[in-house]
């Protein structure tokens, strides 16, 4: 099945998409280019049948590995396999494209909060940038939201670790936080919760959003004077 599979990768493949896309995802290792939704299309099919499939183990090209993650997403299974296959697909993630399309792939999460929100705080506290990448996009897609969104700030300012992948992680989640609810995270803001890089690049992504407009963008430009000057 695996050789079937890449025969179809290669088939999908576009040189000029891989050179384009290569470019923007610096350790991916070997990418064919193959396109989301083509990739999205055969791991639906894939998953008919993903007992075969996970026999056997995930191959090194990018695609497969992206291709293994769309699989564990859309595939109909118990909430306890599923969560199994996530832990066993953790080890594979080196980029940043294949931890978020993995991340918005696990559309469970938002049906069944209370139980991914336990399974991923142990994540938001490893030792590997890619492991604590992972639990905080997964906070940023499926739990950035109504009462759970306090709990995902709690859970930002709790995260220590000097990798760029998690720093941008963490900004982007706090981005998304401020265009949910603008007041609050506001409030949790101006306590510097974050290291100061980090900080600054949450400010400037809130920044770079059309989302955030008037007054709302006004003090987070004022915010980011300030920080300048300390």
């Amino acid at each position: 099945m695996k050789e079937n599979i890449r025969e179809q990768l290669y088939a999908l493949a576009e040189g000029s998409y891989r050179d384009f896309s290569a470019a923007l995802v610096p350790g991916c290792g070997t990418m064919l280019g193959v396109r989301l939704p083509k990739l999205r299309a055969l791991a639906k099919e894939i998953a008919k049948d993903y007992d075969t499939y996970f026999t056997e183990p995930c191959g090194e090209l990018f695609e497969e590995i992206m291709l293994r993650g769309m699989v564990i997403g859309c595939m109909k299974c118990s909430t306890e396999q599923r969560l199994q296959k996530i832990r066993d697909f953790l080890p594979l993630i080196d980029n940043w494209s294949v931890c978020d399309s993995f991340c918005c792939g696990l559309k469970e999460a938002k049906k069944k909060p209370e139980i991914y929100w336990d399974f991923l705080l142990p994540y938001l506290h490893s030792e590997q940038e890619f492991e604590i990448r992972f639990g905080v996009v997964m906070l940023l897609a499926h739990f950035a939201h109504d009462e759970w969104l306090p709990k995902v700030l709690e859970q930002l300012e709790q995260i220590i670790h000097t990798g760029y992948y998690v720093k941008m992680a963490v900004a982007w989640a706090a981005s998304v936080c401020y265009i949910r609810d603008a007041e609050l995270t506001w409030n949790w803001l101006q306590h510097m919760p974050l290291d100061a890089e980090t900080e600054h690049m949450a400010l400037q992504k809130i920044m770079d959003s059309r989302r955030v407009k008037g007054i709302d963008r006004e003090r987070i430009q004022q915010l980011r004077q300030q920080r300048k000057q300390v």
